[in-house]
């Protein structure tokens, strides 16, 4: 049977940092399964930026059914966890259900690949404090009251705890998440 991989996300997480990693990490033959506040369809966003805007713009993007809700999510069954960014981190941080996920994987010290908005989740749950990391650049005033040490680089790796700052970085993000996930969970053959 092929390692767990569990992906946290809601509605308005970024297309992209929904899509690469599920894609990816099945590609590799890892068993990926995507909860949400609730078992359904979820409707993602596309961020980008464009000449004049002081920051980025949002529009419709892809949508993908959940495949569990959190409070149906047992961590000890996972191998790792996948936090995409988008504006879904902000308001899923008061989410007690996901906060017991997130800080059950800190404590089991497994796997985690965040990136952009996603520290925010990570942040929630007291995991930063002593860790470098890098996310969306406009987060590293929260970073550092986190407790972290802000780097702004294409991919952080402490420990476990895989960052990045944005979809731009994506190879960079999963090809250093794969190295960490293969030494911790590897896929063998048959699985």
């Amino acid at each position: 049977m092929a390692p767990k991989i569990l992906i946290v996300t809601g509605d308005a997480a970024e297309s992209l940092e929904v899509l690469y990693p599920y894609q990816r990490l099945r590609e590799e033959g890892y068993d990926v399964r995507v909860a949400a506040p609730a078992r359904k369809r979820l409707r993602f966003v596309v961020h980008d930026f464009e000449p004049g805007f002081d920051t980025y713009t949002e529009k419709p993007g892809y949508t993908l059914q959940a495949d569990l809700s959190f409070a149906d999510v047992e961590p000890g069954s996972y191998a790792a966890l996948v936090i995409p960014g988008g504006r879904a981190p902000e308001y899923l941080r008061g989410d007690g259900e996901l906060r017991k996920i997130v800080k059950a994987f800190f404590d089991s010290d497994k796997p985690i690949a965040q990136i952009c908005h996603g520290p925010l989740l990570t942040a929630a749950v007291d995991g930063l404090r002593g860790r470098r990391v890098t996310a969306y650049a406009a987060l590293e005033p929260d970073m550092q009251a986190a407790g972290a040490t802000f780097q702004d680089a294409e991919v952080v790796v402490d420990g476990t705890l895989v960052s990045s700052r944005n979809w731009a970085d994506h190879a960079a993000w999963m090809r250093e998440f794969l190295t960490v996930l293969r030494a911790k969970a590897p896929v063998t053959a048959g699985s």
